[in-house]
């Protein structure tokens, strides 16, 4: 379907809408507003307005999972809903479960979830919501690709199938213990309109452009560059604003000063660059908006490649660590609105280590220039450059090019090894190749590397921590162990937190992994960066997640006189 009309510029947009609508700015506008995404920075981009259109059943708040009226209740062992049966399976000769009958029989654990969806869902249209329409979205997803989360899902399942008209039940895979087994739920598609759509042309269909939802909002109308959505009257939010005119503009500032100057009444972005975020917390001083952050997901971190010789010294590792000035970058690239990663896994996910049981790098030139010193790199001829092999001592750095925020990072970790003596060369390149499958990452040919993961409500680790996530030829380059850290003991205790289900066992092993994590150091985490919502001085609600879109309270928010 072409979309028609022209974007209205912000200061077209009448300071107090006569419909009582609240007006909403995003940075990007996303290709579709289905509920399944291709990866999490899809993800990001279109679960502000996914949310009001399809709430997740099981809504990521805060690292952990709440619902939203969509499920009736989280799955537990507690309730019942998750059980875990012990039965007998025959092995191949490889030590592989086979349907085959062999010689070989052991027992294995088979885990199964029960959803209880709400029997009074409606679709916008008017229609009831059942477990039908789950299961076509299953059913959908073993045709095409939904996307990354889709399908890990559907490599953790045997079978996903009805119990009832309102009950749903996922059956995982013998012997697949994945603590993801609580999302292994389909959210709804409307099977009543979709049954007889291509499933070759579903992503590019009217119905991705224009989706029916469940949610508290339907859409009214979408052009290029905005759209409007109207309340669903089948969705109990009587509070609620009556419609909702979301626009989308690319740049921050553009969004910023639409909110100051009464155009918009929220928006929604990433904490921009260090000198437009100080314009912003100024208008909040200043009392010309409201203004509200939130952690990140997305976490900054520096990876050693471990089959760099030199890199392989961990007095090296450490030197460059205490090197690092990570607490100046938080002060003045992020205005002080996030604080120093001292692990992996970041503060709020439930398995986070205590500060005090783990390795730390505070900033300490002189205990780097002593490390340096210890490893015989010295500074012979008196130019401020260590020396290695008669050379100066130099490490190379590869990240994107279209990153401000990372172009600021490199920047100081330049100065800063420069202060201690090391030569830093940065290679900048675009995210499509730093990520591509024969790209630096994947290939394990670069010395330090700059770049970001996502963190999720469950920290897994496994792809990336595992021996196994060490790319090679022999797996065909997959996995994200990009550093190569592969210890022992460490694999063993990533292997337990990613399987096991019992929370004490799961606890201990992933304090024991960051322990090891954080004395071994392959990486050196930085920061999460920082997600923004401004608002209007009248606007009251609010409320930005590391976790959960920010428009993931909406129906809540009020206008004040």
């Amino acid at each position: 379907m072409a979309l028609t009309g022209a974007a209205p510029e912000a200061s077209s947009l009448p300071v107090t809408p006569a419909d009582g609508s609240l007006r909403l700015g995003l940075t990007a506008e996303p290709s579709d507003l289905l509920p399944y995404h291709n990866d999490s920075a899809d993800e990001r981009i279109t679960a502000p307005i996914s949310q009001l259109l399809f709430p997740a059943p099981l809504l990521a708040l805060n690292y952990t999972y709440t619902t939203t009226g969509i499920l009736e209740r989280v799955p537990s062992v507690e309730n019942g809903d998750v059980q875990v049966k012990t039965f007998d399976v025959f092995l191949d000769s490889a030590g592989f479960i086979t349907t085959t009958e062999t010689s070989v029989i052991t027992q294995v654990q088979q885990l199964s979830v029960t959803y209880h969806w709400n029997p009074k869902l409606t679709w916008s249209d008017g229609t009831l919501v059942t477990a039908d329409d789950s299961i076509f979205a299953y059913q959908l997803a073993r045709q095409i690709d939904l996307g990354q989360e889709a399908n890990s899902r559907l490599a953790l399942l045997e079978r996903y199938e009805k119990v009832d008209a309102h009950t749903t039940r996922a059956v995982l895979r013998p012997d697949f213990t994945d603590p993801a087994y609580i999302t292994t739920y389909w959210t709804p598609l409307p099977k009543h309109l979709l049954e007889a759509v291509d499933p070759a042309t579903f992503a590019t269909s009217q119905y991705a452009l224009l989706p029916v939802g469940y949610g508290p909002y339907m859409i009214e109308r979408r052009d290029q560059g905005s759209m409007r959505l109207v309340r669903n009257s089948y969705w109990e939010a009587p509070n609620a604003p009556a419609a909702l005119s979301i626009i989308f503009r690319d740049s921050v500032d553009l969004l910023r000063g639409a909110v100051v100057g009464g155009s918009l009444d929220v928006a929604g972005f990433e904490l921009p660059e260090a000198t437009l975020a100080q314009s912003i917390q100024n208008d909040a001083n200043g009392g010309m908006l409201n203004l509200a952050t939130a952690p990140s997901p997305i976490w900054e971190h520096l990876d050693f490649n471990l089959d760099i010789p030199m890199l392989q010294d961990i007095r090296l590792r450490r030197a460059i660590a205490q090197a690092i000035n990570r607490q100046a970058m938080v002060d003045t690239l992020l205005l002080g609105y996030s604080s120093v990663l001292e692990s992996w896994v970041v503060p709020g996910q439930s398995v986070a280590a205590p500060l005090d049981q783990i390795t730390r790098y505070p900033y300490n030139p002189d205990e780097s220039r002593r490390l340096l010193d210890e490893i015989g790199y010295t500074d012979s001829d008196g130019d401020g450059l260590r020396e290695f092999n008669g050379e100066p001592l130099t490490i190379s750095l590869v990240t994107t090019v279209a990153s401000p925020l990372r172009q600021a990072i490199a920047a100081q970790i330049y100065a800063d090894l420069a202060a201690v003596g090391i030569r830093l060369e940065i290679d900048t390149i675009s995210a499509a190749d730093l990520y591509r499958q024969d790209g630096p990452l994947y290939r394990r040919n670069f010395e330090l590397a700059l770049f970001a993961w996502i963190a999720g409500p469950d920290p897994r680790g496994w792809e990336r921590w595992s021996c196994a996530g060490v790319p090679n030829e022999a797996n065909q380059w997959t996995g994200n162990n990009f550093s190569g850290w592969c210890f022992f003991e460490a694999d063993k205790a990533i292997r337990t937190a990613t399987t096991t289900i019992d929370p004490t066992a799961r606890q201990a092993a992933y304090l024991r992994q960051q322990q090891l994590f954080t004395q071994e150091l392959p990486v050196l985490p930085l920061f999460q960066r920082v997600d923004v919502v401004v608002s209007a001085p009248t606007i009251r609600g609010p409320q930005p997640d590391s976790t959960a879109p920010w428009t993931w309270n909406l129906t809540s928010w009020v206008r004040e006189p």
